[in-house]
């Protein structure tokens, strides 16, 4: 059975939807510059969890190699399988020894998963991005984990062995998912979350060890309780919010209608003790907005995107735009980019669409380049809005070629700080057994600037502005105010 090929373009960045029932003891493999975490810990965002054991495992085996064949499919996104979507990672963690094991397994498992480990290793060996494979020696490490697989080994070992063939191409994209990890990617990708938890999605600060929140699901215990984006998790029933690692706790999801005490800051205030009562939330993750009035009178409307991964995501740009003008027509636009991770495509493309147009770049592969060509959409005017976009090092992926594109064809002013330098696309591909390789396959040429290197450099504002996103709320922000003064010189900023 050969894997059938789907794009997709990953971030570098982690997000653990804290709550998912089904999910323990797993970590994000995109999970680096901020260990980004989301309560559903949904793996539509490229991230591979799972726990990676102490030890190698050494074993013997010689086994012939699988012939597979390749189908590259076209670029538009879709939860269908088989169909292209291109999405966005985080750097990986550092990787932890797997712990030699003696499995008993059955004649037919060790087939498949010798079978799938060829297809795997053949996939990388033919379609990856870098033809010196960033360094490694690819053969070698076949015949490493080779020898890994001996005779066959559980399934949870055997699928941290390939996360780990993967890990090792180095370009803090490329991941490798069990079929279990892409059941629940196909659900990120559709917009249907579903998981128990409090409702918010969290951000590592490892500096400062805490977690910060980005933002709240609609109806949550988080939003009921008084939660708000930029506050911060100091600590989980009494115990600090992120372990020995860095990573955040798994002890905020739980069972449905159980308690769990958090302990709270909001940006300028003191800690809190707050209890919430964990239960079921479904839906996309939202895409908040507001409008904010300068001491002008002018209406500014603000928009908060930290995935392009969810499938409604453009959707509810959309709706945003129609909704912040509904009143009145905006003065300006500010869209907050400094958590956008990345994610598919045709949510790249659609949210592009309602500020821009033509011919934005191209995607280069080994032999191969495809135009970023866009259709522009206006919504309420979206098309001549005076437009700024706020972009930091945890703006990765589609998040970044969104907003380099947008400044690149200078349709927008970029303010914040130089982002990740991660504009890989990744195509996905489909395994015998049901499991998926994100592999880097293209690389992105921006349109009027071509000499710019965005993956070895990152995007450049036009103007650097620090600010750390849990110290400051929306109104205090120095990068938000510094937005509203290009937009509107001499002017502050009120609630």
């Amino acid at each position: 059975m050969s894997p059938k090929l789907r794009a997709l373009f990953i971030v570098p960045v982690i997000i653990i939807l804290f709550g998912f029932t089904a999910l323990a003891q797993e970590w994000n493999p995109f999970a680096s510059l901020d260990g980004r975490s989301h309560e559903a810990h949904p793996p539509s965002y490229g991230m591979v969890r799972r726990e990676i054991a102490d030890q190698p495992v050494i074993l013997e085996a010689e086994t012939p190699a699988v012939e597979i064949t390749v189908t590259v499919t076209a670029t538009a996104v879709s939860t269908g399988k088989g169909v292209a979507a291109d999405f966005t990672p985080t750097p990986l963690p550092e990787l932890i020894e797997t712990t030699p094991v003696t499995p008993t397994v059955s004649p037919e498992v060790y087939a498949l998963q010798l079978k799938v480990f060829e297809e795997l290793w053949e996939t990388v060996r033919e379609n990856y991005l870098y033809t010196d494979y960033n360094g490694i020696d690819w053969q070698a490490t076949h015949n490493e984990y080779l020898q890994k697989l001996g005779s066959g080994l559980s399934d949870d070992v055997f699928y941290t062995a390939l996360q780990e063939m993967v890990y090792l191409l180095g370009d803090d994209h490329s991941v490798y998912l069990s079929p279990q990890d892409v059941a629940e990617e196909e659900a990120q990708f559709s917009g249907n979350q579903n998981f128990v938890g409090v409702g918010f999605l969290l951000s590592p600060v490892p500096e400062r060890q805490r977690a910060t929140v980005l933002l709240t699901f609609p109806g949550s215990p988080a939003e009921e309780g008084g939660i708000s984006s930029r506050d911060s998790v100091l600590a989980v029933d009494g115990q600090p919010v992120l372990d020995e690692n860095d990573r955040i706790r798994n002890i905020i999801r739980g069972p449905e209608g159980t308690p769990v005490m958090l302990t709270i800051q909001t940006p300028g205030g003191e800690p809190r003790d707050l209890t919430l009562v964990r239960r079921r939330i479904t839906g996309p993750i939202p895409v908040p907005y507001k409008v904010i009035t300068g001491p002008g009178g002018q209406r500014v409307g603000y928009i908060l995107l930290v995935t392009l991964a969810d499938g409604t995501a453009d959707d509810q740009v959309q709706a945003a735009l129609e909704a912040m003008n509904a009143e009145a027509h905006l003065d300006g636009l500010i869209i907050d980019n400094r958590q956008n991770e990345g994610g598919t495509d045709t949510v790249l493309r659609g949210i592009l669409a309602y500020f821009t147009g033509g011919q934005l770049g191209s995607f280069t592969s080994r032999a191969a380049e495809r135009p970023l060509h866009v259709w522009p959409e206006d919504v309420s005017g979206s098309q001549d809005l005076p437009l700024v976009v706020l972009v930091g090092p945890n703006t990765v992926s589609y998040g970044e070629v969104m907003s380099g594109v947008l400044q690149d064809s200078g349709r927008a002013y970029l303010i914040g700080e130089t982002t990740d330098g991660n504009v890989e696309t990744l195509l996905g591909y489909n395994f015998s057994d049901g499991s998926r390789a994100w592999i880097a396959h293209d690389s992105f040429r921006p349109q009027f600037h071509p000499e710019q290197d965005w993956e070895k450099n990152g995007i450049q504002p036009d103007l650097i502005v620090t600010a750390n996103w849990d110290e400051f709320t929306l109104e205090t922000d120095p990068v938000i105010l510094a937005a509203t003064e290009h937009l509107f010189p001499g002017a502050g900023l009120e609630k």
